[in-house]
């Protein structure tokens, strides 16, 4: 599955646009790791738990919209964008979109 943030794959024709392809994930923060982030912003630094539970969430919405693109009938997934925001205060959505297309040979 060819998955790409531009409009088109270089050196491929688009035979046919099957629709919106997207995947998600809601992860909620841990108590454990607030304490931890609140004392990295007293002394500053990377806050690495939560770049590591950020990875893994974008991650797993990007494979979900690979396998909502692939029931679609697609070999590829073009004008990707992924976004975040919060559901709740503990809690934060990930979403991957891109348009699933099927592409010439």
């Amino acid at each position: 599955m060819i998955v790409s943030t531009c409009e088109t794959v270089p050196g491929r024709e688009i035979q046919e646009v099957l629709g919106l392809a997207r995947g998600n994930t809601i992860r909620a923060r841990h108590l454990g790791r607030d304490i931890t982030a609140g004392l990295k912003g007293l002394l500053g630094g990377e806050i690495q738990d939560y770049t590591k539970l950020m990875a893994e969430s974008r991650e797993q919405a990007l494979d979900r919209m690979v396998a909502h693109a692939r029931e679609l009938g697609a070999d590829a997934v073009v004008g990707v964008r992924i976004g975040t925001s919060m559901v709740m205060q503990l809690a934060a959505e990930i979403v991957a979109v891109g348009t699933a297309v099927r592409l010439n040979s």
